[in-house]
């Protein structure tokens, strides 16, 4: 669950105070929108939990091959340049887009859109919440990004066991239980298996 605060005009916090808010307050995550809204985001449960866990590992593994670019972890903020403060699930950035990054850049939250990234919905998410926060990256130029709806045991939603594809080109392709997931150009030559997330 994400509790939204209103804090313009009343408050209205600048790169620099946002990210010392988040570094005085660090059992907390904070994300922020474009219209500077802040957004309090409650921990995962188990299942989504190790299930993040074990698709990190995967975009690691493929990373360590390819020497390409940077994995991050949830808790990684991007400043995006859309003015919206953001933590996908997992994200990578390519090398050269990093490394064109100060030594401070990259301590604080780095100011740039990842090349990719990716959002696993935990079963308190709102999907409608979740496919904004999708379409604010697509808008700050993500070049590709997966959300990933396992959806909640025996629901029998229609959108659940669904992936959304989110392209630079503005289309969303929805797949309903893909076996696999291509990186496309942007990810070379990666290839995710998801069928086990279907199976839990």
């Amino acid at each position: 669950m994400t509790t939204t605060i209103q804090l313009e005009p009343a408050i209205a916090l600048n790169a620099d105070q946002f990210y010392t808010l988040c570094r005085q307050n660090p059992d907390l995550k904070f994300e922020r929108s474009p219209k500077g809204e802040l957004i309090l985001m409650s921990p995962t449960g188990g299942e989504t939990g190790k299930n993040n866990a074990t698709l990190i590992a995967r975009f690691v593994v493929w990373n360590e091959l390819k020497k390409l670019g940077f994995v991050f972890d949830s808790s990684t903020c991007f400043r995006l340049p859309n003015g919206g403060d953001r933590s996908p699930d997992v994200s990578w950035v390519q090398k050269d887009r990093w490394q064109a990054l100060t030594p401070e850049q990259r301590r604080k939250f780095p100011p740039l859109s990842p090349d990719f990234v990716l959002e696993l919905m935990s079963p308190s998410d709102r999907l409608g919440e979740v496919q904004a926060k999708m379409r604010e990256y697509q808008g700050a130029g993500v070049k590709l990004g997966w959300l990933i709806n396992p959806g909640a045991p025996q629901s029998g939603s229609l959108r659940d066991r669904q992936v959304e594809i989110y392209r630079a080109n503005g289309s969303v392709e929805v797949l309903t239980a893909p076996k696999t997931l291509s990186g496309e150009m942007v990810l070379p030559d990666f290839s995710l298996s998801v069928d086990w997330l279907w199976e839990q």
